[in-house]
């Protein structure tokens, strides 16, 4: 029987119909692979330059005034035990591109340490899967980058909207905002002349409780506040070009507070930092997560979001099992310890440290031999109102950058009141320290040496060694 020819088109016309219909419900179920070209999660991490836990609102400071990183934990997922790899601006970053401790990174294991080439980074195998990749401010700076050439956060932007102005339809994109707050140096007496009262000011334990500290410590969380305005602008943008709910947004720091015994040790105030992380179209909000967690973990949580197999030389563990969880607390039953280090800041002070929910535990490499960075019979007094970042002989010494904090521990080191803190931040390390955080959580009182810690000690040790083996950490298999 002979089929007219109308009828013929007729039907394949409806076969066509029903085709397109399947794919575009298929692309809005993701049902298979056409959602994850459709949808890949853009990136954008923002990076703060000295910033330790808990100064944010959300993290219970008293005074600094951070509202949209509240708002980005609010509305995903705040990581109680964040920490970063070593307390160093260039390692830490590193190891936040490769995915690794950066004790695996060779020279990049240092501050101004560059990044073998042979390095996997997670931004250049997105760039590779076809994002488009660029940073804003400082990325692995001081790295003279000998071995790459380029940094590779990617090319540097003056702004958010200069990096998406040329942005193709529905290209994904992972941008870097490198802030420079709240590194030093600092202008003089701003955060009081901004209106933060000193009386309501939180000093660390490790610091005397003074006007200088204050005064030092509230122009430090004034320039906090300044980062978290441009978080706030930058999300903004994002939500004005509809891409608010479609990106993973993390705002964390690389290392702690630019004060003495902070910054550049491997106490909590040197290694721990805010981190919250929002993706409205996936991730359950409101919830604070318990487990540990390193920023080395974030380049395979990356790649996983957008698709790409992480590189095998990953050492960090992706974090969307914990994204995608809806609980809250301790999720993750293995992630009950985490590990940090240092090699060199300013000057060498190889070290290595296990940290629980119960015990700090650090390993200190030959710390008699550690220097010290001091001029002999020389002990400057800097005006920083005149002189606000000395770089003079000696003015970097024991590993920490000059302050008017620092400075007054300098110039009463033998005061009754001060001897106790100035010990804390200047005197030679021992081989093993060991802190119970159960009773005492600022990490002042070094146990290790107490008869009733020997056990504790032993097995905190094995472990550390072990994790290091498994690490594949130089100073441990040398």
């Amino acid at each position: 029987m002979c089929i007219p020819l109308t009828c013929v088109f007729r039907t394949f016309g409806l076969l066509l119909i029903l085709l397109a219909v399947t794919i575009g419900a298929a692309a809005v179920s993701g049902s298979d692979d056409t959602r994850g070209l459709v949808s890949r999660p853009n990136i954008v991490f923002f990076m703060a330059d000295d910033w330790s836990w808990p100064h944010a609102g959300v993290l219970g400071d008293p005074v600094v005034k951070t509202p949209n990183f509240d708002r980005v934990a609010r509305e995903g997922l705040l990581f109680e035990n964040a920490f970063v790899s070593t307390p160093s601006c260039t390692p830490s970053r590193l190891s936040i591109l490769a995915g690794q401790h950066h004790w695996r990174l060779k020279e990049g294991d240092s501050l101004g340490g560059s990044l073998r080439e042979d390095f996997d980074v997670y931004t250049e195998m997105l760039q590779q899967a076809g994002y488009r990749i660029g940073r804003f401010g400082k990325g692995v700076w001081p790295s003279k980058h000998a071995f790459r050439h380029r940094d590779s956060f990617g090319e540097r932007f003056r702004s958010f909207e200069e990096f998406i102005k040329d942005r193709e339809a529905g290209e994904p994109f992972c941008y870097w905002h490198g802030g420079q707050d709240p590194h030093r140096p600092y202008e003089l007496n701003v955060g009081v002349k901004s209106g933060i009262k000193l009386s309501e000011v939180k000093v660390p334990s490790c610091l005397p409780d003074n006007e200088t500290v204050l005064s030092d410590v509230a122009d430090y969380l004034w320039e906090v506040q300044r980062f978290d305005r441009e978080v706030g602008d930058v999300m903004m943008r994002l939500e004005a070009i509809g891409e608010l709910d479609n990106t993973i947004i993390v705002v964390s720091g690389d290392n702690g507070m630019p004060f003495p015994r902070c910054k550049a040790t491997l106490y909590d105030q040197g290694t721990r930092v805010p981190l919250a992380i929002r993706w409205g179209a996936k991730v359950p909000r409101g919830r604070n997560v318990s487990d540990f967690t390193s920023l080395c973990d974030m380049a395979p949580t990356f790649l996983e979001a957008a698709g790409v197999k992480p590189s095998e030389q990953m050492s960090g563990r992706s974090l969307m099992p914990l994204l995608s969880s809806k609980k809250s607390g301790q999720i993750d039953p293995t992630r009950t310890f985490i590990l940090t280090g240092m090699e060199r800041h300013v000057y060498a002070y190889p070290s290595r440290a296990l940290r629980t929910k119960d015990f700090l535990y650090i390993r200190n490499f030959g710390p008699e031999k550690w220097p010290t960075g001091e001029v002999a019979g020389e002990n400057p007094k800097y005006d920083f109102a005149d002189e606000p970042w000395p770089t003079g002989k000696g003015a970097f010494s024991f590993n920490i950058d000059p302050s008017p904090s620092k400075q007054f521990l300098r110039l009463h080191r033998n005061d009754k009141s001060t001897k106790r803190f100035a010990d804390l931040a200047f005197l030679r390390h021992p081989s093993e320290e060991l802190y119970d955080l159960r009773t005492d959580p600022d990490q002042l009182q070094n146990v290790a040496a107490d008869v009733g810690y020997v056990a504790t000690k032993q097995r905190l040790r094995q472990q550390l060694d072990t994790e290091l083996t498994k690490s594949q950490d130089p100073r441990i298999l040398e």
